[in-house]
This record gives structure tokens, C-alpha cells and sequence, in this order.
């Protein structure tokens, strides 16, 4: 019965066909009160069929409505008077509801005054009552528009609750469509940080111990030992990395490299032969993990593009200093070269590890400038805001 149901609403036609059909059904129990059955049958199909048109083209359908019932009061007058006590008044009421609610007030309250002018004209033609059927008439049509009110209210609310989950839904559906992209560009960052920076450092060492392999093979021996050990180191961190892309991203499981972290990449660089001065200046084991992993990484990029862009005898400089509210960090290629030779340098990569730095230095509040400097050197410098530590917010 439910899908039935269902069916009917999709069905107006068929639904308020339905309703006309049963509507006469009823009419004909009174066939027996009639003098002119033929005539009562008549005037019931008549009356009964502009309602099968009510949703479909309801004004069209109450004004005929309206008519045929005027037309039967005076047969009923002239003939058969039990002609015009018939369901039609059910037919009349049902007709209001539906204009105020499909048509609009205006419409219906045209046709409210055409109701009154048929209830006087059947009054006074049938001599009854007048006052009597008079409220009795008005109330069912009062009741009749009170309830259309009632339910086209809350059709349009059901209407417009529809129209916010429908823009609820599409909302979410973008937020994890924008969730999703974020969460790639994220994987792709933490990939090329870690793979990147050590790939970089054991293809340096690899053309310096296939050059030493002859002439100083003890340098070739050292080259090859920083190879293995940069690997595993990588081979760790990206272990690590997968593990947190798998986790739910939390601010405590977050590397907190801080001084030691730091340390130990100026470290890993002079293994690789890239000479690295290291200044740090405040407490730097204390802050947020998200900020020390960005200042990590940053670090990172910057001694990885000096070591694999820089001239040959070049040097790199790292200045770490915490302030009140954020920490800059500034690593700095002391390498000789004009100024115009800056960009060339920098120019042969893809550009993918100052996009990553950037990227995550925005994520962070913070600011980036890279480029060469007045003197030809190549600086980078990150500014990362501190989180407040009564909100925790940047």
C-alpha cells in the first residue's frame, strides 16, 4: 500500500480521478430518494467530473466545479429537488483547499466570493434555511482554507528542508573532494621532502666516489659509507612518513625535530661534502610540532638545493632565531658568483621542492622568499608565526 501510495502522488490525474469516482460512488446512495434516476445520475457524472482535473488544472477545475453546481441547483429546483442535496459540496470544499494551496490566495479568494454567491442562490431557490445552511457552509469552507494554509506551510518548509540537505550534501561532497586533493598534495609533499633530499645527497656522493674511486680511495671508501647511511636514513624516515599518512593526522605524532633535528641534517650535509655553519639562537625544543616539522623541512629543501645547484666550493649557512611570537630561519649559499648567476644556478630543478616550501610555509601562517641576493649569494628565508599559547591558534 505504501509504494501504491507512493505511486499516486507521482499519478495527480489518476489519484483525483480515483477520488471523483468514489465521490459519485457515494452520490448514488441516495439514488433511491430520487424521482428521476436518470436525471440524478446525470447530474452526479456531471458534477463529479471536473474534480478528476483538480491538481491538473485546478482553477479550471473549481470554476466548472462551481458552474455545474449552480446548473444542478436549478434542475434540482425545477425537477428533482433530492438532485441538489448531493456530495457536491464535499467536491466545492476540496475545490477551495486546492486553490489556496496549488493557486494561490488571490485566486482562491475570487472563488471564495463565487462559493458565497452559490450558497444565497441555493438558499434562496430551494427555500431553506438561509442563516442555518449559511454558517454551516461558511465554516466547512473556512476550515477548508485553514488547512490549506496549515499543510502549504508545511509543504514549503519540507520543501525548503529538501533544498538544504541537497546543498548540505553537494557541500559535503566538495569538502571531501577538497579533502582529498589536500590530502595528495600532502602525501606528494612528505614524499618528495624525504625521497628528494636523500636521492640528491647519494647522487653528489656517488659522481664524487666514481671520481675518487682511482686516485683517493679512501675519500671513494667515506663517499660510499654516506651513501648507505643516507639511504637507511631515508629508507627510516619515509617509513615513518607512511606510517603518519596512514594515521589520522595529530599534532603529537608529529616529528619534533627542534635543535637535534637540525643538528643533525648540518651534519648530514657536511658528510656529503657541503660545508654547513649552523647559528641557533632560542629555545627551539619547545615549539608547536607542526612549526618544528615545517622549520625542519625547510632547512631541508634549502641544503638540498645548495648541494646539488651551488658552485663547486660553495658553503651554506643556516640562522635559526625565535622571537616572542614566530621564528625565522635563514639558510644562506655562500658560494662566489655574479648576481645574474643566481637564477641559472637554481634554474635546472623543477621547481617541485620551492613549491613544497611555500606550500607548507602558508598552510603554517607563515611567509617564504627565495632568490639571489646584491652580493650573488642565494638566500632563503621562512617566517613561521608561534601559536598563541593561551588559544593554541597561529
Amino acid at each position: 500500500m505504501r509504494k501504491f501510495s507512493l505511486w499516486l502522488r507521482g499519478q495527480p490525474l489518476i489519484a483525483d480521478s480515483l477520488l471523483a469516482l468514489v465521490v459519485f460512488g457515494l452520490d448514488l446512495l441516495n439514488l433511491g430518494q430520487s424521482h428521476s434516476r436518470t436525471l440524478y445520475v446525470a447530474t452526479g457524472v456531471v458534477v463529479c467530473l471536473p474534480a478528476a482535473l483538480r491538481r491538473v488544472r485546478p482553477v479550471l477545475s473549481a470554476w466548472t466545479l462551481l458552474a455545474v453546481t449552480v446548473v444542478v441547483v436549478l434542475v434540482g429546483a425545477r425537477y428533482d429537488e433530492a438532485t441538489a442535496v448531493r456530495p457536491a459540496l464535499v467536491l466545492l470544499v476540496l475545490a477551495l483547499y486546492t486553490l489556496v494551496a496549488y493557486a494561490g490566495r488571490r485566486r482562491a479568494l475570487w472563488y471564495s466570493a463565487g462559493l458565497i454567491a452559490e450558497l444565497i442562490l441555493e438558499s434562496v431557490v430551494l427555500d431553506r434555511a438561509m442563516l442555518e445552511n449559511v454558517l454551516l457552509t461558511i465554516s466547512l469552507y473556512a476550515l477548508s482554507w485553514i488547512t490549506a494554509e496549515f499543510l502549504g506551510a508545511r509543504r514549503a518548509y519540507d520543501r525548503e528542508v529538501a533544498a538544504r540537505l541537497e546543498v548540505a550534501e553537494s557541500d559535503r561532497d566538495r569538502r571531501a573532494e577538497d579533502a582529498v586533493a589536500q590530502e595528495r598534495t600532502r602525501i606528494a609533499r612528505e614524499l618528495h621532502d624525504v625521497v628528494a633530499h636523500a636521492v640528491s645527497v647519494m647522487i653528489v656522493q656517488a659522481d664524487g666516489a666514481s671520481y675518487a674511486l682511482h686516485s683517493n680511495p679512501e675519500r671513494a671508501e667515506r663517499a660510499l659509507e654516506n651513501i648507505a647511511a643516507t639511504g637507511r636514513a631515508a629508507l627510516a624516515e619515509l617509513r615513518r612518513t607512511v606510517v603518519l599518512l596512514r594515521a589520522p593526522q595529530a599534532p603529537e605524532r608529529l616529528p619534533a625535530h627542534g635543535t637535534a633535528g637540525v643538528a643533525e641534517l648540518a651534519e648530514l650535509m657536511r658528510r656529503a661534502g657541503l660545508p654547513v655553519r649552523l647559528d641557533l639562537h632560542g629555545e627551539l625544543d619547545d615549539i608547536a610540532p607542526s612549526v618544528s616539522l615545517g622549520l625542519h623541512r625547510v632547512v631541508q629543501e634549502s641544503l638540498t638545493n645548495v648541494l646539488r645547484h651551488a658552485n663547486p666550493g660553495a658553503e651554506a649557512r643556516v640562522v635559526v632565531r625565535r622571537g616572542e611570537r614566530e621564528v625565522a630561519v635563514t639558510v644562506t649559499d655562500t658560494g662566489t658568483g655574479s648576481p645574474a648567476a643566481g637564477p641559472a644556478r637554481f634554474g635546472s630543478g623543477s621547481g617541485t621542492g620551492l613549491l613544497g616550501m611555500r606550500e607548507r610555509v602558508a598552510v603554517l601562517g607563515g611567509t617564504l622568499e627565495a632568490g639571489p641576493a646584491a652580493d650573488g649569494t642565494w638566500v632563503v628565508r621562512a617566517v613561521l608565526p608561534l601559536p598563541d599559547p593561551d588559544t593554541g591558534a597561529h
